[in-house]
């Protein structure tokens, strides 16, 4: 039977075993923030000034009009006039643009004279995503207006577009990424303070005292889970209120459903770290096992490539990973507002795994204890 004294002398024992070393204090709280800055920051998709070089073999008005037109959308920034092909190049090979405009001679001419003409865009494709988000803002840049103008009909047709975007209106991609941020920093803490505890007790050799102690292999597991639990939910309330300050992330749903998601993911990372801990004989092969597993399970959960676009077996195997879920439930509430009535699949995946998890973890440390 499961003893509650047992328990709180076990977790009063982690808590003072963490927290004695003033150095493992500072690791587990500024770290954390400090990854959701960095990544908060860095894990950017959104294009701003656009490194580009100009050709202009025209050097009319009408050019000096579509550069500016060009400048003004905020999106390009004109830092090279090439004065040939060859330089222009050149420039696209050393990396020092990721553009070039090319304006054929007699354009304001051609134009002045109704005939047709073009403007060529050269971009570097190394960046496949950077010269695709580039040519559609070009697109638009230089686009005539009755085009692309909102409420305004399209040349030749009777339909009028009126976009409206929801939930991200700026499509800012950090307020995409950032819920995605947070699931990992909670996934990697977990794991590494799991891993590596139960590694450290069989390597120092009090796990061998602590198993002729009454104390039963559940109340060892919970006693290991609970104050780290407690340690990962704080570290949950100082990334989100960063992300609060710093990325003006909204809560647009239910903070307790929130809160309720992330225990329920916590569980299941705690669940994965004590597998890991189980297979590890050593602090490195902990470590090594808990960034080889952190990795996939990242890649695999949506954070930064949609799931949609995967192959079909690599589709399925999402469905095993819990944070695929807790993403979906995340982004819901962050940005949708949505409630349990439209989450509940996910919920019911999440709270299933996390289960399943820790039940496997339990009966994994039981069999490695006898």
């Amino acid at each position: 039977m499961l003893s509650l004294l047992r328990l709180k002398w076990v977790v009063r024992k982690e808590f003072i075993q963490t927290f004695r070393n003033p150095l493992m204090r500072g690791m587990l709280f500024v770290p954390p923030l400090l990854q959701l800055i960095l990544f908060g920051y860095a894990v950017n998709t959104d294009v701003r000034y656009v490194a580009t070089a100009v050709l202009d073999y025209d050097a009319s008005v009408a050019s000096r009009d579509v550069l500016a037109q060009l400048s003004s959308s905020g999106y390009f920034a004109v830092t090279h006039h090439a004065r040939n092909h060859r330089q222009l190049q050149a420039l696209l090979d050393r990396g020092a643009v990721v553009a070039g405009v090319v304006i054929p001679e007699g354009f304001a001419r051609r134009m002045e004279r109704g005939q047709p003409t073009a403007i060529q865009l050269v971009l570097d494709g190394t960046d496949s995503n950077l010269a695709t988000v580039a040519l559609a803002y070009a697109e638009m840049a230089l686009a005539p207006a009755p085009a692309f103008v909102p409420g305004l009909p399209i040349a030749g047709t009777p339909v009028e577009l009126r976009p409206r975007l929801w939930f991200n209106e700026n499509l800012e991609s950090r307020l995409f990424f950032v819920p995605g941020v947070i699931a990992s920093i909670i996934l990697l803490v977990a794991f590494m303070l799991t891993s590596m505890s139960v590694v450290r007790e069989r390597e120092v050799g009090t796990l061998e005292q602590l198993l002729v102690t009454p104390l039963r292999p559940l109340e060892l597991v919970l006693g290991k889970c609970v104050p780290f639990g407690l340690i990962v939910s704080v570290d949950i309330v100082f990334i989100g209120l960063g992300a609060a300050l710093l990325f003006d992330l909204p809560l647009r749903g239910s903070l307790a459903l929130l809160a309720g998601a992330l225990l329920l993911f916590i569980i299941a990372s705690l669940g994965m770290g004590l597998l890991i801990s189980a297979a590890a004989h050593t602090q490195q092969q902990a470590m090594m096992l808990s960034f080889f597993a952190v990795v996939p399970i990242t890649l695999l959960s949506g954070f930064a490539f949609p799931i949609r676009n995967m192959p079909a077996v690599i589709q399925w195997l999402t469905y095993l990973n819990p944070m695929r879920y807790v993403l979906v439930i995340e982004r819901g509430i962050f940005l949708k507002g949505v409630g349990a009535d439209v989450l509940y699949p996910e919920f019911l995946a999440l709270a299933a795994l996390s289960a399943l998890l820790m039940a496997a973890a339990v009966l994994r440390f039981r069999q490695r204890l006898d």
